[in-house]
């Protein structure tokens, strides 16, 4: 009987306690009038303001999301999103209204799906683009710490995703977000930094000043207004530029930057235009979010505070594809999520100031931190006359361990494409990783994290993930370049995109049908057979060579065997361009000159050879013998007016002439003389033929080695006015200076293996390898401070620090490789696209 009366006291007590509580809660009672009378706690709009909010307040009437307490109430106008009973009729529901109180599964929890065809409402004629931005993603997080994120997770699981995607030079926000949505690079669309100045528009650029919203800024055409001159509408929740009215037109639908609107909001917002009315809604969609990039620079990328905003990313980005379920738009919607960059630890102990190097720097304006640039601080008026080349000189090599190289701009590695733009100044720092760079001791941020390097480390890499019915599923593809999505969201799209810097078809592998068929450009200028003339040429070119007995009877032997190439044509192509001859996408003359181990592609025009083709099989362990010295004579295929002489050639002069293929490569007498021809050689500064001597000598046979042989293609670049694209012929005449050559200011070298190393470059008939290089070609070495240094310690370096896509090499030069390869054009256009990564520091 006790048992029993303690048992119903104990009912009681709950009851009084639970109604206590109820009458102090806001369930059913979320944004009604307070009523003074009945009520101790608010649950309006003014409770927050007067401190006398419900104790549940923010967990019923403040949440993005249902609870047991909110299924089935009563719907207010005040309320983020509604729970009740009627909301997906009402098309307001919290997008966890299904799974939470009708016990439905979240996306994040059913199976991956092959959508094969895309299932969309009534009313959608073609599937939605969402490109989503989660700002300073690492691609590392998602290795390190995908149990955390099981939405972005899936996606990447479910559907298309890359090990990374390669942000560009300099990494940072702005200049990212932009080429992702115009196929641009910075110097291109001219949002070269977050922080610049314009002579011409005599302004600065900032992200926290009103002048970035003029859009003389903004240059290009993002693919929303792709999407709308093309008939189809747009819709931005935050992008940079997509509050600007870039080239006289804003989105249709468009929201001004504001990061107090929470995250919630924006995704909410979103899912409310994909159910405007048909001829309202858009088509494409951004969405940006400035997580995990702020927590990055707070407390560095690897962290607890980046943790804490990966896991609410992920519930953001799992909000979206619940709500696309709820919607029944989750097998139709295509969505992309991508970061701009990626996010480096970076210390105070770790940063290099001017003061150290520099007598005074009260005249300088440095844009500090990761990719610094240097100018005057008196603009405009010194703009012009300000000493950038002496800046550079008195910051190279001062100390043994400077942790940054100085650059003039058009001396960067071409693979940044950050030169031809008057917004790139002059005079820029390249920091080592996790190094900051400023005038003096005045840095505000330097623990914690920051992004801005070489897009070629690994902490700069950002995601992809794709996912959608046009988008393959479970499927990886090799890392790309973000400029390469612009047309990959045209495709998608079903849109014809503008000029851009990408590739056009070298992401088809993502797409389930792809749009677009790329196919290989037609060739301008078609070579001829470089003509034998005479076999005892008359003009000797001021050359001799001295270690011939009897010249002319020899001489003749040697000229007599180039001409039988002339009848080998079919073997030596076969060893030395297996991928075929690459083809010339200029007006420039050239004929083909055929010897057993190398051909040539030789101009009238420059006096010298287009490109060189040669393969170098998988070789002995005996080092190669040297080059015979004091031996060149006069190629009788060429004219003499069309040739170089050695009389060219003045002592006094800081170039001289080197062999373009290095005839060392062979060991047989009369293959080596093949290559001590007029025909063969290249002006050079002695500084440089250290570094060209060493890849000949040292770094191909032994790639040669690794990848079981290697072809090559190489050949000058003339890029005087930076744009790292070919100059005219009347352009390089320009430049002859006093050696009445023109002098490259680049030479390229691409090296192409079979990825099947069992195989031979002639063997290979899977996928190829290819890395590629543009090496400056400049007087002196100082970008590597060689001084005390052996050659081993420094050259391997800076040949990998100008590696470039191959497609950079085909831009540069006027030409297009692989043409004669059996294999489709995007799988070749992927191929010309790799960038390959760095080698480890010597």
């Amino acid at each position: 009987l006790h048992s029993m009366c303690s048992l119903k006291k104990n009912r009681i007590i709950h009851a009084m306690i639970l109604a206590v509580l109820l009458s102090a809660s806001c369930r059913q009672r979320c944004y009604t009038p307070f009523d003074v009378e009945t009520r101790d706690c608010r649950c309006d709009s003014l409770c927050k303001e007067v401190g006398n909010c419900c104790w549940d307040f923010e967990e019923i009437s403040q949440l993005w999301t249902c609870s047991k307490f909110r299924c089935g109430e009563k719907r207010l106008p005040e309320s983020h999103c509604s729970c009740s009973d009627d909301c997906l009729e009402a098309g307001d529901c919290c997008t966890d209204y299904s799974s939470v109180c009708k016990k439905e599964n979240r996306w994040a929890d059913d199976y991956c799906e092959d959508i094969t065809t895309p299932k969309c409402p009534a009313g959608f004629t073609q599937p939605p683009l969402i490109l989503f931005s989660l700002d300073g993603f690492r691609a590392e997080y998602l290795q390190t710490w995908y149990k955390l994120m099981p939405v972005i997770n899936k996606l990447k699981t479910c559907g298309t995703h890359s090990k990374y995607m390669r942000a560009m030079y300099p990494t940072k926000t702005f200049p990212n977000h932009y080429s992702i949505v115009t196929g641009l690079y910075p110097e291109t669309h001219g949002i070269i930094d977050n922080s610049m100045y314009d002579i011409n528009l005599k302004m600065s650029f900032s992200l926290s000043g009103n002048e970035k919203n003029d859009p003389r800024w903004w240059q290009g055409q993002p693919v929303w207004l792709t999407a709308m001159y093309q008939g189809l509408k747009a819709g931005t929740f935050f992008w940079p530029g997509s509050d600007v009215k870039v080239n006289g037109s804003f989105p249709n639908i468009y929201e001004i930057f504001n990061k107090s609107i929470s995250f919630e909001q924006r995704v909410f917002t979103v899912l409310k235009w994909l159910s405007l009315p048909d001829s309202e809604r858009p088509n494409f969609y951004t969405i940006y979010l400035e997580e995990p990039d702020s927590s990055g620079h707070n407390f560095g990328p690897v962290s607890g505070g980046v943790i804490e905003a990966l896991q609410n990313v992920d519930q953001i980005v799992g909000m979206l594809m619940d709500g696309l379920k709820q919607r029944n738009l989750h097998k139709c919607v295509n969505v992309i999520v991508v970061a701009d960059h990626g996010m480096e630890q970076t210390y105070c102990e770790k940063i290099e100031y001017m003061t150290k190097y520099l007598d005074s720097v009260d005249n300088l304006k440095m844009y500090s931190g990761p990719a610094p640039r240097i100018q005057t601080i008196n603009v405009p008026d010194d703009y012009f006359t300000f000493d950038s080349e002496g800046i550079i000189k008195n910051l190279s090599c001062r100390f043994p361990h400077q942790h940054f190289i100085p650059y003039m701009s058009h001396h960067l590695p071409k693979r940044f494409h950050y030169a031809k733009n008057i917004r790139i100044d002059k005079a820029n720092l390249y920091l080592d990783e996790q190094w900051l760079a400023g005038r003096y001791k005045s840095f505000r941020y330097c623990g914690g994290g920051n992004h801005g390097y070489d897009n070629e480390y690994r902490s700069m890499d950002a995601i992809f993930i794709g996912h959608g019915p046009g988008l393959r599923s479970r499927t990886e593809v090799e890392p790309f370049d973000n400029i390469e999505l612009y047309n990959l969201m045209c495709d998608l799209l079903q849109i014809t995109p503008a000029p851009n810097n990408g590739s056009h078809g070298s992401l088809n592998n993502m797409l389930k049908t792809p749009f677009y068929t790329p196919t290989f450009p037609t060739e301008i200028s078609t070579p001829s057979l470089c003509p034998l003339y005479t076999l005892t040429p008359s003009n000797s070119l001021g050359c001799s060579c001295n270690i011939l007995v009897n010249g002319a009877i020899e001489r003749k032997s040697m000229d007599v065997e180039m001409f039988t190439c002339v009848f080998l044509v079919q073997l030596t192509e076969e060893q030395n361009i297996p991928y075929g001859r690459p083809r010339v996408l200029q007006n420039i003359t050239h004929c083909l000159l055929f010897h057993e181990s190398y051909i040539s592609g030789y101009s009238d025009d420059i006096l010298m050879p287009l490109w060189n083709a040669y393969t170098i099989f998988k070789p002995e362990t005996t080092p190669l013998p040297p080059v015979i010295s004091d031996c060149l004579r006069a190629d009788p295929r060429v004219f003499a007016n069309s040739s170089q002489k050695c009389s060219n050639y003045k002592a006094d002069l800081n170039i001289s002439y080197d062999f373009l293929y290095s005839p060392n490569l062979v060991t047989s007498g009369t293959e080596h003389y093949d290559g001590l021809i007029t025909s063969n050689i290249v002006p050079m500064y002695e500084a440089f033929k250290i570094i060209w001597h060493h890849v000949h000598n040292i770094l191909l046979p032994r790639y040669a080695a690794e990848r079981n042989g290697i072809n090559i293609m190489s050949g000058p670049v003339f890029d005087y006015d930076f744009d790292g694209h070919f100059d005219s012929p009347e352009k390089i005449s320009e430049h002859v200076n006093n050696t009445a050559i023109p002098i490259p200011t680049h030479y390229y070298i691409v090296i192409t293996s079979c990825r099947n190393t069992t195989k031979t470059p002639l063997q290979c008939e899977a996928s190829l390898d290819a890395m590629s290089f543009i090496l400056p070609h400049r007087p002196d070495n100082s970008e590597s401070c060689p001084d005390g240094k052996e050659e081993s310690q420094w050259v391997e370096e800076r040949v990998w620090m100008h590696t470039a896509r191959v497609r950079d090499v085909e831009l540069i030069t006027g030409l297009d490789f692989y043409q004669d390869r059996k294999q489709p054009v995007t799988e070749i256009l992927q191929l010309k696209t790799c960038l390959p990564e760095f080698k480890p520091k010597v």
